[in-house]
């Protein structure tokens, strides 16, 4: 049988006999073959640091997720997951978007691809300033305008938003996950909001 992993196929649904599906999507990893490949490649992520932007495009909120991770302790995260294999940037940005933000978020994806930065996690800490203890990933990081109603959803407990002077602030980044704190800052700066 098959383990499912952390991000869901949002169109699966149990069998009648509770039993899952076949694996329709070639894409699609077992919790085990997750761990193996972890183990041999470094996996691609998109991050995306969800904004309020005013009728001049100026930033005013960032939204940032409080989780609780399965030790129990509470941190401070993006909206975050992994690239499936035969999907574009744009569609798993959009579909974590939505996973993490809910389908009334109305993201206002950018027009082009290009990130703001790309973020290189290790799970060995101190070759770069992000750590992931599960494995070697490199990540996509985009700022993205929402428009909508944000109601968190899988693993987010709550989206807080806060001005982009408190979100860079030092309490901020040490509540962050794996040196999202520094992440954040980048983010922020690329769109001229650190001062």
């Amino acid at each position: 049988m098959s383990v499912r992993t952390p991000d869901p196929d949002p169109d699966w649904t149990p069998g009648p006999d509770g039993v899952p599906p076949p694996n329709v999507n070639p894409g699609w990893l077992t919790d085990i073959e997750l761990a193996e490949v972890r183990r041999r490649l470094p996996i691609l992520y998109i991050e995306a640091v969800p904004v309020r932007v005013d009728g001049l495009g100026q930033v005013v909120s960032v939204g940032v997720l409080l989780r609780a991770r399965a030790t129990g302790e509470m941190t401070r995260t993006l909206v975050s997951g992994r690239v499936l294999y035969g999907e574009t940037l744009r569609d798993s940005l959009f579909r974590h978007l939505e996973k993490d933000l809910g389908p009334m978020a109305f993201p206002q994806l950018p027009t082009s691809p290009v990130p703001v930065t790309v973020a290189e996690y290790f799970p060995m800490p101190g070759i770069t300033a992000f750590t992931d203890d599960r494995q070697h990933a490199v990540s996509m990081v985009y700022v993205v305008p929402v428009t909508g109603t944000c109601d968190p959803r899988q693993d987010a407990l709550e989206l807080t938003w806060m001005t982009p002077a408190e979100a860079s602030s030092e309490a901020v980044s040490a509540e962050m996950e794996g040196g999202r704190g520094a992440l954040l800052r980048m983010a922020l700066a690329s769109v001229g909001q650190l001062r």
